[in-house]
């Protein structure tokens, strides 16, 4: 398994187009963006609603994070809410879409990057339940989908 844990990444800003860059359907695509990753996550519904595993330490897309400096948070955000752009440089992050649709963007600024300059446009929650593992200088954010709010729990590798 690969190291998540990254040195600082520089960033740079490229040239993009307009658009939404590539729309990701397989959570193994050959566009995705170098070093995020996308899982496929299950549900367990039944007539009291639905049961979802987050994540297991030492399992999964965030296996290596280390526990001592592993933070989990939540975010609940109503519908038509956008949160973007930030990025790190240091911290990887590893989202999970409780409930609700999110449009995920990520954008690659690390000018080394395979991928340098890509765009990545994701449709996850509900309907697409995947995890993504933002890798350190991936920008990104997200729009919350439809009428219903959304739940997106993550994890940081540091705080």
């Amino acid at each position: 398994m690969q190291s998540i844990v990254s040195p600082v990444a520089e960033t740079s800003l490229p040239s993009c187009p307009k658009g939404i860059g590539d729309v990701i359907l397989q959570p193994d695509s050959n566009r995705l963006i170098s070093g995020v990753r996308c899982a496929p996550f299950a549900l367990w519904p039944d007539d009291r609603g639905y049961f979802l595993e987050v994540q297991r330490m030492g399992r999964g897309l965030a296996a290596d994070f280390p526990a001592e400096s592993t933070q989990i948070s939540a975010a609940l955000n109503y519908p038509g809410i956008i949160k973007a752009f930030h990025i790190h440089k240091h911290q990887t992050d590893c989202w999970t879409p409780a409930a609700g649709l999110l449009q995920v963007v990520l954008i690659d600024l690390r000018p080394d990057s395979r991928s340098f300059g890509w765009r990545n446009t994701l449709y996850v929650g509900n309907l697409r339940p995947w995890q993504i593992l933002i890798p350190p200088g991936v920008a990104h954010g997200y729009k919350v989908i439809g009428s219903t709010p959304s739940i997106r729990v993550y994890l940081t590798n540091g705080f």
